[in-house]
């Protein structure tokens, strides 16, 4: 009889568990009372070696100069999205209300930046954004509205292979 004691208390230790031995669920939608946006990314290519972290911020309108790359949001960034980067990942980015012209993943090499930022374009690529497929712009128009709430399904791949060059968009002035 004194076998089956610690069979039956391992058992009814299992059974109180109530599925807590099982893998916590990915969630798939921003979590109650959040407000910002939500959404899974997917990545694709090889990783650079070189890669430091990706972050996910928001601007309010679109950047149309250099300068104008500072004023994302959240500002400082959020921590870099967690590793591995591979497969799909969930994310959540807490923002403030408001209208979102550019929701972009942000690659960032190892690195420190100059005091004046002059060598971002080294160190930060577009990695990928969240667009509006029906338009073919270079940065799509993927506005996002947030209005207090999580705003959900905010989806898009970051491809390590097609990653651009912050003058990509913001080419230099041409030269007398």
């Amino acid at each position: 009889m004194r076998p089956r004691a610690p069979a039956a208390i391992v058992l009814a230790a299992a059974l109180a568990c109530n599925q807590g031995l099982e893998p916590a669920p990915v969630p798939t939608s921003c979590p109650a009372g959040f407000v910002g946006v939500c959404g899974t990314v997917t990545f694709r290519g090889t990783e650079p070696d070189s890669t430091d972290g990706v972050f996910i911020v928001g601007y309010p309108t679109f950047p149309q100069s250099r300068n104008d790359l500072l004023a994302f949001t959240p500002f400082p960034p959020p921590s870099s999205l967690q590793r591995p980067f591979t497969g799909a990942q969930f994310y959540t980015l807490r923002i403030p209300n408001g209208r979102y012209e550019w929701v972009v993943a942000v690659w960032k090499k190892t690195g420190t930046f100059a005091p004046n930022f002059s060598n971002a374009d080294s160190l930060l690529k577009e990695a990928g954004f969240y667009r509006d497929h029906a338009d073919t712009t270079t940065h799509g128009s993927g506005v996002v509205v947030v209005n207090s709430t999580g705003t959900d399904a905010i989806d898009f791949v970051i491809d390590f292979d097609q990653m651009h060059a912050i003058s990509y968009y913001f080419p230099a002035p041409s030269q007398p």
